[in-house]
Parts: C-alpha cells; structure tokens; sequence
C-alpha cells in the first residue's frame, strides 16, 4: 500500500484552503474601475464651467500674518495668531508643534484685531479681507501687508479609500479626484460609479452622487468641493458579497482542514 509523509500532507491542505479562498475571491471588470471614461481620442478638450470661490463665514478660525517695517509693532498683530497645542493636521498622526490659532469670527461675521477693534469680515474673500485689514492698519504701521488664510477649511473622506481622514485644505481649494488622491485613492472594492457628496450650506444639507468613471463628472456643481464636505465611498456589491461569504465559510473551512488533517494522520498511523 502506498503511503503519504507528513510534508506532502501538509502540502495537500495548503493548496486546498487557497483554492477555496481563491473561489471565494469575486472579479471586478475592468470597465468599473476606470475613471474618466469617454471618448478614446488622443486629444480632448473640454471648457471649465465650475468655479468656487470661498468666502469667510462665521466660525471660521483665520491666519492674520502681519509685516512693516517696524518689526516689534508687527508682533502686537502677530501673537494672536501662535500658540503651542496639540496638531490640527487630522490626517498625520499629530503631536505637538507650533500651529497657527488665527482670530475666530464670531456669530456678527467680525473679528477683532488689536487697536483695529472689530472688524466685519464674513462673505469676503480671503484676499478682500487683506486689503480692508491693510487699509485700516494704516494709521498705525508704516507700508503693511497683511495676508489671511482660512484655517478650517477642511473636508472628511470615509469609506472604500485606502486613508480614511479629515484633510485640512491650506489653499482653500481642492477637486474631488485631489482629495481622493490625498486618501490614497479608491480600494479595488470602492464604487467608483456612485461616489457620495454630504455637503451643508445655507441652512440646507445636500446629498449628491458622482460618476468617476464619467467625464461628465468635470461638470458637476461638485467637483470643486466646499468647506466641511464629506465625500463617502461605498463598497461594490461584490465586496459585501465577499465579505458576507467569507464570515459564513471560514468555519467549514477550518473544520474541512481540520477533518482533512486528522484523516491523513489516521492513514499515516494506518500505513506505518
């Protein structure tokens, strides 16, 4: 009678158990992963037809970097803004370091600056802002600048992405696909084709769902995003398919390994 070694055994139930989990595994096409489908010319051109241009709102947390040419009168400006605390980058591992704590603009849509007094400043630009602080700063320092940066623009990203976080956005605008290239890009099993945008403005929240396998997604009201946008990828099908199957079989397969273990050692002991 022929006899089996342990070591061929052994390399049975290895080929067996990844032939099952190889079974279990579902096909994504091709054409469901491919972003920006549409006409297969070598060339294409197509007109910019979305701006965003963000103004500052009440709560928003600004960066006032002011310089003269008298450094010591630039500080009684700057101190506000540098304060020692715990990182707001959400999508490094934090830690402490030097971050800019800014002026916060209060429910008016005014800030207040030393000397200045209060300012209203709420559905500016971050730029228009400049030039009326520079213009009022003026009477006290000699050729100011001023330059003002959104400190919270910020927006999240959950789902099927490789680094789910909430990214602070420095220049205050960012595209969806400049997001998700900050997330690592969509898994294998992310949905592509139904990508959802949560955004809320004016009182209202808005939900809406993008096509990145389409050109036409370049058109959309929401390729440029806002600030405290929440961009959500959900599975493809076949990803909660999997996953359902896999919970369900992995206890038949470690009985399967299990029942074919004991039954080669029986034969060993049988042939020895």
């Amino acid at each position: 009678m022929r006899t089996f070694s342990q070591s061929g055994l052994a390399a049975t139930i290895t080929i067996i158990f990844f032939a099952t989990i190889a079974g279990m595994t579902s096909c994504v096409s091709p054409k469901s992963i491919v972003y920006f489908q549409g006409d297969s010319t070598r060339y294409y051109s197509q007109e910019v037809t979305q701006k965003y241009v963000p103004t500052i709102q009440p709560s928003d947390m600004l960066s006032i970097i002011v310089g003269s040419l008298n450094a010591e009168a630039n500080e009684v400006f700057n101190t506000p803004n540098q304060f020692t605390t715990a990182s707001t980058n959400y999508s490094s591992t934090g830690g402490a370091r030097v971050q800019p704590l800014g002026y916060l603009v209060d429910h008016d849509g005014n800030i207040e600056i030393p000397l200045v007094g209060r300012m209203k400043v709420s559905g500016l630009r971050t730029n228009d802002a400049a030039d009326s602080i520079r213009i009022r700063l003026k009477e006290f320092l000699k050729e100011p600048s001023v330059i003002v940066r959104n400190l919270n623009f910020k927006v999240s990203v959950l789902g099927e992405v490789k680094l789910p976080a909430v990214y602070v956005i420095p220049d205050e605008k960012i595209t969806l696909p400049e997001v998700l290239s900050l997330a690592g890009d969509l898994t294998i099993y992310g949905n592509r084709s139904n990508v959802m945008i949560i955004r809320e403005e004016n009182g209202k929240r808005e939900y809406a769902r993008l096509d990145l396998t389409s050109r036409d997604v370049f058109n959309s009201p929401y390729y440029y995003l806002h600030k405290n946008d929440i961009i959500y990828v959900e599975p493809v099908k076949a990803r909660m398919l999997d996953t359902d199957s896999r919970i369900r079989t992995v206890p038949i397969i470690v009985a399967v390994v299990g029942g074919i273990s004991t039954l080669g050692i029986l034969i060993i002991n049988l042939t020895k």
